[in-house]
């Protein structure tokens, strides 16, 4: 795979810095049961890296210390971690709201049947990749059989209320077949809404769309392909002031599967510690400074290019 960081080093992208810290995103590892051709954390059926119930331990008391109240896991697939469990019910015991980044055909494998109703239990918030509504365009980025798989736990996440409660909230994420904005998230979520409810009778909350970013897997097909410089090029043009202003990486940290800290999960990606660019273990920390700055890079007109784009969706 090619080293895209050198690319991407020198950058005129303006200067920001932390706000309020609300949110901690915890990548619990790179094993996953998919291998899709746009992950920036190159996960796959073969990786192996999982985080550690020590390193766990060090992070819940982070939380505590901080009064964190959003805690986001994200993977690969956060789920295969075996102590997926003990983490979520401790974080809720701390009244902390949780999301789950779920590629939906995990909850098809061995013995994950139970995490349907551990979800609903712990009332946690699912945000679920599904890059298209059609069959033809989901199996080709993400491999053959996945759309039906999804279609199936869409389904029945349904039946145990998942986007059909308020409470039970069930977002889905679209991200472009290859080197293009998103389009306009409200008009798109309103297709996605009619098309999966016309044909399957599915119901969600919201779609979030999400910019590629050329970085890992991505980026380098980006380089093999040769569109590396032009889908730069169109991130740049495309940069939104208004965007900058809402970056989630004023607002959050991201800590990686062996409990080290990253101004968000792309800069984790691409190894960019910290402001003062030393490692910093997530035990080691007693404070974050607002007004700190973050790390930066070209990578991150992808957050501020068009409406913008977050773990969270548009940005504008």
């Amino acid at each position: 795979m090619h080293d895209v960081y050198p690319l991407l080093k020198k950058t005129e992208f303006p200067d920001i810095f932390r706000g309020k810290l609300s949110t901690v995103q915890i990548n619990l590892g790179y094993k996953c049961n998919q291998t899709c051709l746009h992950c920036h954390v190159n996960a796959g059926p073969k990786r192996k890296e999982l985080m550690t119930l020590e390193t766990i331990n060090q992070i819940i008391e982070f939380i505590k210390k901080f009064n964190i109240k959003i805690v986001d896991l994200t993977g690969g697939a956060p789920e295969l971690n075996p102590h997926f469990d003990f983490l979520v019910k401790s974080v809720k015991k701390l009244n902390c709201h949780v999301i789950d980044r779920c590629n939906l055909t995990v909850l098809l494998e061995p013995n994950k049947s139970y995490l349907f109703n551990f979800f609903k239990k712990n009332n946690i918030e699912i945000i679920a990749s599904l890059p298209c509504y059609e069959e033809k365009n989901v199996d080709a980025q993400r491999g053959n059989g996945v759309f039906k798989k999804s279609i199936k736990v869409l389904q029945k996440l349904n039946k145990i209320g998942y986007g059909v409660d308020k409470n039970l909230k069930l977002n889905l994420v679209y991200n472009p077949q290859g080197p293009t904005l998103p389009p306009d998230q409200k008009s798109l979520e309103s297709s996605y809404k009619k098309y999966l409810f016309d044909n399957y009778g599915i119901f969600f909350r919201s779609l979030f769309t999400i910019t590629n970013m050329p970085i890992a897997r991505f980026g380098s097909t980006l380089i093999s392909k040769g569109s590396f410089n032009s889908y730069m090029e169109l991130l740049k043009k495309s940069f939104s002031s208004k965007a900058l202003k809402h970056v989630m990486c004023k607002s959050m940290i991201s800590i990686d599967y062996l409990g080290y800290v990253y101004d968000c999960d792309f800069n984790q990606m691409l190894g960019i510690n910290l402001s003062d660019f030393k490692k910093k273990h997530i035990s080691t920390i007693n404070k974050l400074e607002s007004k700190e700055r973050i790390n930066i890079a070209d990578h991150c007109y992808g957050c501020t290019a068009g409406a913008g784009s977050s773990c969270g969706g548009s940005l504008l």
